[in-house]
């Protein structure tokens, strides 16, 4: 009897002392400040103190006036900014377990973009499509990827010995001819193509979505539950456009790729050999809306921001003519003047390695990286960030830091180099595990 008068007591004590933590711990956090920043307006918060252009130029500033870690309020929801290394590096690495979801962007859900593993939550559905796309795309799966890039590659040097005033057009099309025959075999028309089209359409709209102020369902999310007649709620038919252009974007080239297998014509790629895995494994549809969700993601996350980052690449040897006689020296002492280089060049090519690090540096394509949403309170030197917060890595910030790179707004490979030519041990521009996403597109792209 004894026994069962003993049980009580003892969940009675646990009780109490968790209620005794979670109430000191309540004391301690309710006593921290959050950390430094502009000082928020009743109810608004820092609404107008938010850029609606070059944020992460802003957020430098607030870095230099108020800290590495900068705290903002927009309507009751909390923002941190960090810019510096050591502490994108202390929480979204070092606490990743808490710092690794994502925050809710309603307008995304609202166009059909929720399946972009890139922005979803954090959950068993993220690890699902996040592991189908790094089988295909880490690291050392992207050497068979090579023989198709340079094929592309050169198809890149033609179009700009033809027509260089158009070099906007052809990096384009390069990207978007590497991927597409990559992921789904198959060869764009130079113009007028309906796959990029598509493709292209939808990504101009997923980044329309991020400006901000952009739609008023991101701010006030109770919006999404208004009918589209009521004022401020016309987002609802501009969402319903994308959300049938999306679906149009991952069926059709999906639906080529099929139709190519069903007949026994076209080429092998990526898509064509994860349908016959999931085929020969039951064929899952589950598995099968996974595979189109990311061949479809595969496209739209990469082909822009890499387009753009060797128009930053043709922008800065422009501008330092210097550079690329640097850059031509070494090429033709290593490879010689009647071959191009190859993947097979690239450890004997350093400064042209330094080169391709300070494109990154000097105009990163994603300056303020993903954003990422915290899932429990944290203390962090001393002030407090509660649960919920969007917690964005300014990188710009980083990489224009001038204790870690002097003069940051000067194209300078050099930097990268020790004074024997080679690399030094500076990588960070290639090291930023919390923009992973961006590495990996620029690893199979690129490199």
């Amino acid at each position: 009897m004894a026994s069962y008068d003993y049980l009580p007591t003892t969940v009675l004590v646990l009780i109490l002392l968790a209620v005794t933590g979670l109430l000191n711990r309540w004391k301690a956090t309710s006593r921290l400040p959050y950390p430094p920043g502009p000082k928020p307006k009743l109810i608004m918060g820092n609404f107008h103190d938010i850029p609606t252009e070059l944020p992460w130029v802003t957020y430098t500033e607030w870095g230099r006036q108020y800290g590495d870690v900068v705290h903002a309020q927009v309507f009751g929801n909390h923002v941190v900014i960090l810019n510096s290394l050591k502490a994108a590096v202390d929480l979204l690495e070092k606490r990743a377990p808490i710092y690794s979801d994502r925050p809710t962007i309603p307008m995304l859900s609202l166009m059909g973009w929720d399946f972009n593993f890139g922005i979803m939550r954090y959950g068993e559905k993220w690890r699902q499509y996040r592991s189908l796309f790094h089988q295909q795309f880490r690291r050392d799966a992207i050497p068979a990827y090579h023989p198709v890039q340079l094929k592309k590659i050169h198809g890149l040097l033609r179009g700009l010995l033809s027509t260089p005033e158009d070099f906007i057009e052809h990096t384009k099309t390069l990207t978007s001819a590497i991927i597409m025959a990559t992921v789904y075999g198959y060869d764009i028309k130079l113009k007028h193509d309906r796959f990029i089209h598509l493709a292209e359409e939808g990504v101009k709209r997923f980044s329309e979505v991020a400006l901000p102020g952009r739609f008023a369902v991101n701010t006030f999310p109770f919006l999404r539950h208004l009918p589209s007649w009521f004022p401020g709620c016309g987002f609802h038919r501009y969402a319903q456009d994308t959300s049938l252009l999306l679906d149009e974007m991952k069926n059709v080239p999906f639906d080529f790729v099929r139709q190519n297998m069903r007949d026994g014509v076209g080429k092998p790629c990526v898509l064509s050999e994860l349908l016959e895995q999931n085929d020969m494994q039951g064929g899952s549809k589950q598995q099968e809306q996974i595979i189109k969700d990311v061949a479809a993601l595969t496209y739209a996350a990469a082909a822009d921001t890499t387009s753009a980052t060797l128009d930053v690449f043709i922008m800065a040897m422009a501008l330092n003519p210097e550079v690329v006689r640097k850059a031509q020296h070494e090429i033709d002492t290593v490879v010689g003047l009647d071959c191009l280089p190859g993947f097979e060049h690239r450890s004997a090519l350093p400064y042209c390695e330094a080169v391709v690090r300070e494109v990154l540096r000097w105009r990163p394509i994603a300056p303020l990286g993903v954003p990422h949403a915290m899932t429990q309170d944290d203390i962090y030197e001393g002030c407090f960030i509660p649960k919920g917060t969007t917690v964005l890595a300014n990188i710009w910030a980083m990489v224009h830091n001038e204790s870690m790179y002097p003069n940051p707004d000067k194209f300078d490979p050099g930097r990268f180099l020790n004074a024997d030519g080679q690399l030094n041990v500076d990588d960070h521009i290639l090291g930023f595990g919390f923009v992973i996403s961006v590495l990996c597109k620029a690893h199979f792209t690129c490199f």
